[in-house]
């Protein structure tokens, strides 16, 4: 079933007869290519992208049939103009992602229609990748797992927290990214005990380097990390690595079909904890797609949420110690019907850069 068919469905659960869609990203998911400042007009027979000039010939050449590209004057306009040739007097909208003033705006246009919330239907949507969306979200890690190794070519103890990070995304650029999927993370010594810290114009200090990044890939992302040791590494930070690692593979191991997110976030808790109580703050994982941070959450608090086919998440366990180092390793999976698909091939053996 494609997803325009999908969500019909589901609007008449809810019981809207069209759909506005505002979101940028919802936009993106539905007509599977990078359109700002547009809108998508949904009714039982046809959807109609509400876009402008700039937009229009792309628009025109990438849209399914099952689209047709517009350029109203007004969108309002042409929203009550189908709406009343086709008898709907229903209209859904996503109330988590539109903005206050537009509802009001709606509500004044449309006074005597009823504006009903869909709340998250396209967030569900969209937890279960198709196996395009997975192929996409593969070749974006494919790209990041090269840059990776192609780092690790030219990486020196000379280099600053901010040529390491310039030079993984440059690296990800030429071989084929959009773009970064977040600002990317490469953090040394002490700072490395910052799970989110902010590259520096310092050179690389001596013990554990975090880097922590993402490639994109006809909008969709991919997320990983690897820690590296600048010089050698005592047998206290081989300790804390194999830690890292040992409850990282534990959590890999226990994540497939119908197993419980909270679970696998306890999974390798339980293994940190043993060791270094507390030291791990945040939580195991969290859903990736065409936002780096989507559902579903790999966290204490999704006890009883069950992991089902289509989900992608990290696997991200971290032991910081603050004011002298730390240590985060991240892959990220698909839950299939049976087992798991790793999308990340990098070596997790502990690399020292001499």
């Amino acid at each position: 079933m494609d997803k325009l068919t999908q969500l019909r469905s589901k609007l008449d659960t809810i019981g809207a007869k069209a759909l506005i869609i505002t979101d940028e990203i919802n936009v993106r998911y539905l007509v599977e290519f990078e359109v700002q400042d547009a809108s998508i007009l949904i009714t039982p027979d046809m959807a109609y992208l509400l876009t402008d000039f700039r937009y229009i010939e792309v628009a025109t050449k990438r849209l399914p049939d099952t689209f047709e590209a517009v350029t109203p004057k007004s969108r309002f306009d042409f929203i009550e103009e189908k709406m009343n040739e086709k008898g709907i007097n229903t209209l859904g909208f996503e109330g988590e992602k539109m903005t206050y003033a537009m509802h009001k705006s709606f509500k004044e246009r449309f006074p005597n229609r009823e504006l009903i919330d869909i709340e998250t239907t396209l967030d569900d949507m969209r937890l279960i990748k198709t196996e395009d969306e997975i192929a996409k979200i593969q070749k974006a890690q494919d790209i990041a797992d090269n840059a990776f190794s192609e780092l690790l070519k030219v990486l020196t103890p000379d280099m600053t927290e901010i040529e390491v990070a310039a030079e993984l995304e440059y690296l990800m650029r030429k071989l084929g990214s959009e773009g970064p999927s977040f600002s990317t993370i490469a953090v040394s010594g002490d700072a490395s005990a910052l799970p989110h810290g902010e590259p520096r114009n310092v050179k690389l200090r001596k013990g554990f380097l975090t880097l922590d990044f993402g490639a994109k890939y006809e909008g969709y992302c991919s997320d990983m990390t690897r820690t590296v040791v600048i010089g050698h590494a005592d047998e206290d930070m081989k300790k804390l690595y194999d830690t890292v690692l040992r409850a990282q593979l534990s959590a890999i191991e226990y994540l497939k079909d119908g197993r419980d997110a909270g679970e696998a976030d306890a999974v390798a808790r339980r293994i940190i904890d043993e060791e270094y109580k507390g030291a791990f703050g945040h939580s195991l994982g969290h859903g990736v797609g065409l936002l780096v941070h989507e559902s579903p959450a790999l966290t204490p608090r999704a006890m009883g949420k069950v992991l089902v086919p289509g989900n992608v998440v990290t696997v991200e366990p971290g032991i910081y110690i603050y004011g002298k180092y730390g240590c985060r390793i991240e892959d990220m999976v698909a839950i299939r019907e049976v087992g798991i698909h790793n999308f990340t091939h990098s070596t997790k053996e502990l690399i020292e850069i001499l």
